[in-house]
């Protein structure tokens, strides 16, 4: 085998395709949108730097450190980072804090709050199938109500009975009010939970830096990277991996083919596997709303981004931009704002126009306190159509089904978030790339699917030697 087809120019088709490229492999990237880095790409507004939405890089595989170190090369910050809970208006740090919990909340509440958490140690819930089971168990039906359930189901749309355990078991494990008591008590740094990681490297030029200075490394290495390019189909021919067609109707040979697409649509579009197409057609994506709003005041909040957990507000995380990366802001006084929106596709949210967006985003950011409706000098809109993979109830069944029809295809890799239905980071993208690329070039036989299912979130380590 020569030459690969790489579907998507995101964190794992990009890095696949460069570690393929470098072998001397011909590669070719079809990208559907005008430029690379997927869902972590960067874009430009009122004179800034952007991300869609936020994104950090962590990870404990010393080969993913090293390449995303590769790629970032010099131009990369330290963060200090800061992420709360913003509940009824006030600031709630994540894990939560005992102490800030009494005082914020009032001993009432944290009463109430305690007595469910005891109660939750005495009678643990059911066998801990659904997220709200997980939760509950570990923290109380109370404190599960004030700090989970809210923005679990702003963002997956869902009723958290709904919805798989598996979230809860790849974000927050081995996270439980008795270890968060413990370390307040103690105040033990060793006793944080493993996802508060203090400080974090950053691009300089936001988070796309690094993917546009992979794709330049794969079109060094030979290869192309198509942007504009989306694809219709994957072609097999007799279990083996054919090609690609595009939208257009042009098909583009080759020997393997790697795709970040969404793992649905490509199933379906291979009538080899036709016998598992009603299957796909039963798992879900949820789509991401951004509404960037442009706002005439320097400082506005510590954070680099909160979670909204007010009753009656759609938006479920706000970004602040300028708490990233100071080349970012270009010099402007400014901040830029992203509130996130979430929806399906037959959704009336999704289906809203720019200019009502951006007012419901105006209305919304008002309503939590943190800037006056004035100050929003103006808006813009980024729809990313099937962002998060729904781990409805149910989920896992299914996508073994579809793992096993499309395992018997030859020179055939799904990878990355939506190519493969993992609710992966960019380090879990990237380590998939890797192995991708390995499997291919080099006969080895790593299992992809099993990236991202250890359920050990990957936020327990610097993504380099601490700064």
């Amino acid at each position: 085998m020569s030459r690969a087809c790489v579907i998507g120019a995101g964190p794992a088709g990009l890095t696949c395709a460069y570690e393929l490229a470098r072998r001397g492999w011909r590669v070719e990237v079809c990208e559907a949108e005008g430029a690379v880095g997927g869902l972590s790409r960067s874009i430009d507004l009122w004179g800034q730097r952007v991300d869609l939405g936020p994104h950090r890089f962590f990870s404990r595989d010393a080969r993913v450190n090293g390449f995303w170190l590769e790629h970032a090369g010099e131009e990369r910050v330290v963060v200090d980072r800061l992420t709360r809970i913003l509940y009824s208006r006030k600031f709630f740090h994540y894990p939560i804090r005992p102490f800030e919990v009494l005082g914020k909340l009032g001993p009432f509440e944290a009463a109430r709050c305690g007595v469910s958490y005891l109660a939750a140690q005495c009678r643990p819930r059911g066998a801990e199938a659904t997220f709200e089971q997980w939760v509950a168990n570990r923290f109380g039906h109370r404190l599960y109500s004030i700090f989970f359930k809210t923005y679990s189901e702003r963002l997956w749309g869902l009723p958290c009975t709904e919805l798989d355990a598996d979230f809860a078991a790849q974000r927050i494990k081995g996270l439980n009010l008795g270890e968060v008591l413990a370390s307040a008590l103690v105040k033990a740094r060793r006793g944080r939970h493993k996802t508060l990681a203090d400080r974090f490297w950053y691009p300089k030029a936001g988070c796309g830096q690094v993917y546009e200075a992979l794709a330049r490394g794969v079109e060094a290495a030979g290869g192309a990277v198509r942007v504009g390019s989306p694809v219709r189909r994957i072609l097999t021919r007799d279990g083996a991996a054919a090609g690609v067609e595009l939208a257009d109707g042009t098909a583009l040979a080759a020997d393997a083919v790697v795709s970040t697409a969404p793992f649905t649509d490509m199933v379906c579009g291979i009538g080899e596997l036709a016998a598992v197409h009603d299957e796909a057609r039963q798992l879900r994506y949820r789509n991401t709303t951004l509404v960037y709003l442009l706002v005439d005041r320097r400082e506005i909040f510590r954070d680099n981004w909160i979670y909204v957990h007010e009753r009656g507000l759609q938006t479920g995380r706000i970004s602040n931009f300028r708490n990233w990366s100071e080349l970012q802001t270009g010099g402007r006084g400014e901040a830029i704002l992203a509130l996130e929106y979430w929806s399906y596709d037959t959704d009336a949210l999704w289906r809203m126009g720019d200019a009502e967006l951006v007012a419901l985003a105006r209305r919304e950011l008002a309503a939590t306190g943190l800037v006056r409706e004035g100050e929003v000098r103006d808006g813009r809109v980024v729809r990313l159509h099937r962002s998060y993979p729904v781990y409805a109830c149910g989920y896992r069944q299914r996508l073994a089904v579809l793992q096993r029809a499309v395992g018997a295809l030859r020179n055939v890799a799904f990878i990355g978030r939506n190519g493969a239905f993992k609710y992966n980071n960019q380090d879990h993208s990237i380590l998939m790339g890797l192995l991708a690329a390995e499997n291919l070039a080099d006969g080895a036989r790593h299992d992809l699917w099993q990236v991202n299912t250890d359920y050990d979130y990957q936020e327990g380590a610097q993504a380099a030697p601490a700064p």
